[in-house]
């Protein structure tokens, strides 16, 4: 019955065009980058989060909406943005892993 009323309820939302964040089962491709497509696995990051509040907060993504945050290497690699969790500790460090998160351009 539960999963019914949160099923209902995520299809209003969808049905009703407001933006939500990457579902558990979804994947979401960031194409402006010159070193490559990155693409985020909802599900991957659902399960190493609290919660959505972990990452959108008003100093992080605050918008559930792709695009909506300009995302830099330079802020990643100050702990901001994904740096936040992406820095050796909490989950594998941005620098020097550039291809677990980046797919380069095909030839």
């Amino acid at each position: 019955m539960r999963r019914m009323i949160i099923l209902v309820v995520v299809t209003t939302f969808i049905s009703s065009g407001l933006a939500l964040a990457v579902q558990g089962d979804k994947v979401i491709e960031f194409k402006n980058s010159s070193m490559g497509t990155v693409k985020f696995d909802g599900a991957l990051h659902n399960k190493a989060a609290t919660g959505c509040k972990e990452c959108h907060t008003d100093g992080m993504f605050p918008k559930m909406k792709q695009g909506t945050t300009k995302i830099t290497m330079e802020e990643i690699y100050a702990g901001k943005l994904c740096g936040a969790c992406h820095n050796g500790v909490k989950a594998f460090e941005a620098k020097a892993n550039c291809q677990r998160c980046h797919i380069p351009p095909s030839k």
